[in-house]
Order: structure tokens, then C-alpha cells, then sequence
């Protein structure tokens, strides 16, 4: 098999033996679930039950507001005791807080919906946007408005993104290894909602049993085709791994849709083929626990509000002999840093990484070597030392002169400085500043 890649990129240490080997287990349940109305880009849910209310599992208890936004359901039965703001990964959130009964009462709406062949494209997507799913590689778009693309645009490939390159992260290795025929029943649905008759697999390398798995399935379909990939980040970037697998690019300022592609996680994939078979919407997910500082590292299908210290004690807890330096959720390059465990895990938990004080020490930035190794590795093929450097001075329309909103927070650049200057960082705060000052130009 050809491997493909895309220009650029770097070679950090991936850090995946923690779990690689270690098969899927079921968390235990939790006593109480704490289900943020946001977990995913746009407007937030709106809660649909009472405090006193008893909910059922699969149960709809957050309506999403507007287009962009999505459902949000209990992921246990039992009791609603709360209804209030609380912390969350990326901030403040209302969040509906339900005592589990232990009962396990299914809601009435989970059902299985049918046949691919029953179904029609409205269907698949309607049944997408009832049960919440969102892009589960992090990044939590809805995926009913990624499958809704506007007049004009038409749609010619649907890749799934199996490359998990990012460090420590093995959670999509595992699902592609034990649960490929959910993997490639829902690339089918998403193909017949956007009337697609090509779809592409792409997945690392450095998984061949993954590649072997969703090969054996995919290979009953001629429309189907597994790409391996260099071992690379950002190999699994929207656009990059266009490239790689069509040589398609995106345009500046663009969408993947703009070239005709739509691409989606194979978490994603799976979750909609066990709603259609099933009826339940997302509620659980799978999460790599993983780190320096976790006693025993796993791979576990956990419950959507289940707090992450619930989660790090069913893996055995800190080591006693290490010093927490930093908590992510996510991976190190493209992850939240959290202060609390005290938070509770969302449709987009991929990861949860403890890294010990020694590994999360920040090196003090220098002067700008101008040795040009992060022009040479930008996979979006800017020049990330002009951006930050405008940035960093508040020239913000000069930033976006270098093309500013086409960064995709890779963290490459960061990572590769020698001088270990703050890109990434800066870089992000021009973003933020070019698009407030694109709608304050568009509201006078």
C-alpha cells in the first residue's frame, strides 16, 4: 500500500504504548452526571426537563437552539437534581445534573430506524441531527449541518479521518480494530446523505491491525477505499488529509466542502451506525486515559457528564510518586489544559492526559532565531513568525495580510521553535482580534 501524505508537518513522540496494546473496557457507572448543555460549536442547548424529573437513558433533555448547535441527552435514568451553571473543559455552562437509579430504563425513542436501504437522505440526516452527534474527534461540529451543504455546493468524496495522529490518543486505533463494521456501516449512511459515491478511509501507518480490520469490511464495497498514511501530525487536519487522499486543496478562507469533500471522524461514523441500529442517541464515548502520572492507562466507553476524576480513579488514580503538572483533555498538541479534575467529560473527551512536572515545564521563550524551520513545517504553508510577531505588537490587519485565519492551531510551529517562542499562542489571539474586527467593519 502507497502511503500519502501532505507538505509539511513534524515527528513529535507519539507516547500511544501507554495504551496501544489494551482493548476496550466499559467504565463503571457513575453515581451522579453533571451533562453540560454545550458540548459541542455553536449555540448551546436549551434544558427540556425539571429539577425533580425523572429521565430515562437516551432521553432528550437539552433542545438545540438554531441550526448550528445540537441535542443533548441523559445518558443515564434517574432523577434530575439540578439545573445550574457550572465549570465545565472550556469554561462556565448550564448543566443538567441527574442522580443515576442504576435502572437502566431505556427511553421510548430508542429504537433501531431502519435499514440503510429504507432510509432516505432526509432521514439519515434528520436521525443525525435528533441524536446530538457531533464530531468526535475533538473538534464537536454538528454533524447534521457538515452533511447539509448549501445550493451550489456539490459534494464529490466523504473521507473519514481514522489517522489519530495525535500523541498519547488511541482511542480511534481501538474502535477501528474492534469495531470496524460500525465504522464502515456509517461511512455508507453518510455517503447516501450527501448522495456521495466515493468514500475514502484514511489511517496511519503505524496501524496496520486498524488498516487490516476496516480493510477486510470496506473490501465488500467498490466504492469504499482504505488510504494508508505517513506517520505524521497533523496528518488527521481536515485539509491535509484532503490533500493526501484526493490532492485536493482547500481554498484560502475556504471549507472542505469548497473542494467538494466532506470529511468526518470515524468515531463519528460509528456513533451513527449504532443510531440507526439502535436508536440511542450519543451519550458515551470512547476516551484514552492515559499519561506519566495514570497508574493504569486505558481505553474506556465512558458516560457523557461522568466527572473526570470518576474517570481517572476507575484507571487505578495518580502514581504516588508523581507530581501532577498538567491536565489536558485531549491530546498534548490540540488539547485543553484543565486546572480541576472536578470537570465532567463531554461528547469530545477523546483523551484525558496527566503529565507529570517535569514534562509539563514551559521553557522560557527567546528571540526569534529566524532559522525558518516553522515556514518549513506549517502544513496550512504560512509563516508563522510574521503572523505572531504582528500579533504580538496588536498589528492585527497585518496578521491577516499572512493569511492569519487559515492557522489551524496544529501547534507545529510551537513545537518545532527553537526558541520556543509563543506561536501558537499568539497566533490564536490574532485569529480572535481579525474576526472581531471583520464584524464590527460588517455591523457599521
Amino acid at each position: 500500500m502507497k502511503l500519502l501524505t501532505f507538505k509539511g508537518g513534524i515527528h513529535p513522540p507519539y507516547r500511544k504504548e501507554y495504551t496501544s496494546g489494551k482493548p476496550l473496557e466499559i467504565a463503571n457507572q457513575p453515581k451522579v452526571v453533571y451533562i453540560p448543555m454545550q458540548q459541542h460549536i455553536g449555540a448551546p442547548a436549551k434544558p427540556i426537563v425539571q429539577v425533580g424529573e425523572l429521565v430515562k437513558v437516551g432521553q432528550k433533555i437539552g433542545e438545540m437552539q438554531g441550526f448550528v448547535s445540537a441535542n443533548v441527552h441523559s445518558s443515564i435514568s434517574g432523577k434530575v437534581t439540578g439545573i445550574k451553571q457550572l465549570e465545565v473543559a472550556n469554561g462556565m455552562c448550564t448543566c443538567v445534573i441527574v442522580e443515576n437509579d442504576f435502572e437502566n430504563e431505556l427511553h421510548e425513542s430508542v429504537k433501531c430506524k431502519g435499514t440503510l436501504d429504507e432510509l432516505s437522505k432526509e432521514d439519515i440526516i434528520e436521525i443525525i441531527k435528533e441524536a446530538g452527534i457531533v464530531g468526535m474527534g475533538g473538534a464537536t461540529f454538528p454533524t447534521h449541518v457538515k452533511i447539509s451543504p448549501p445550493p451550489g455546493k456539490n459534494i464529490d468524496f466523504v473521507i473519514l479521518n481514522g489517522a489519530e495522529c495525535e500523541p498519547y490518543l488511541t482511542a480511534d486505533h481501538k474502535l477501528m480494530t474492534e469495531n470496524p463494521e460500525d465504522v464502515v456501516f456509517g461511512l455508507r449512511a453518510l455517503m447516501k446523505a450527501l448522495d456521495v459515491e466515493k468514500g475514502y478511509i484514511g489511517i496511519e501507518a503505524n496501524k496496520p491491525d486498524a488498516i487490516e480490520a476496516i480493510t477486510k469490511v470496506a473490501d465488500q464495497y467498490s466504492n469504499i477505499e482504505v488510504v494508508g498514511l505517513e506517520v505524521k501530525y497533523p496528518q488527521g487536519a481536515e485539509k491535509q488529509l484532503i490533500y493526501a487522499c484526493t490532492k485536493r486543496e482547500v481554498p484560502s478562507g475556504g471549507l472542505p466542502m469548497d473542494s467538494g469533500v466532506v470529511v468526518n471522524n470515524v468515531g463519528t461514523a460509528a456513533q451513527i451506525a449504532k443510531t440507526i441500529k439502535t436508536g440511542m442517541p450519543l451519550i458515551e464515548r470512547i476516551t484514552t486515559v492515559t499519561g506519566s502520572c495514570i497508574q493504569n492507562p486505558k481505553n474506556l466507553v465512558i458516560k457523557v457528564g461522568t466527572l473526570f476524576s470518576e474517570i481517572i480513579e476507575q484507571c487505578g488514580g495518580f502514581k504516588e510518586d508523581k507530581n501532577v503538572g498538567k491536565i489536558i483533555m485531549g491530546g498534548p498538541m490540540m488539547g485543553i489544559a484543565q486546572y480541576t479534575t472536578n470537570i465532567p467529560a463531554n461528547k469530545g473527551t477523546s483523551g484525558i492526559l496527566c503529565l507529570d512536572e517535569e514534562e509539563s515545564k514551559t521553557p522560557k521563550a527567546q528571540n526569534c532565531l529566524r532559522c525558518g524551520k516553522c515556514l518549513d513545517i506549517c502544513p496550512a504553508l504560512l509563516q508563522p513568525l510574521y503572523i505572531s510577531a504582528y500579533s504580538l505588537r496588536g498589528e492585527y490587519e497585518n496578521a491577516d495580510n499572512y493569511r492569519a485565519l487559515d492557522c489551524i492551531e496544529c501547534g507545529s510551529c510551537s513545537f518545532i521553535c527553537p526558541a520556543r517562542r509563543p506561536l501558537l499562542q499568539s497566533i490564536r489571539v490574532a485569529k480572535k482580534e481579525i474576526m472581531t474586527l471583520r464584524r464590527n467593519k460588517t455591523t457599521k
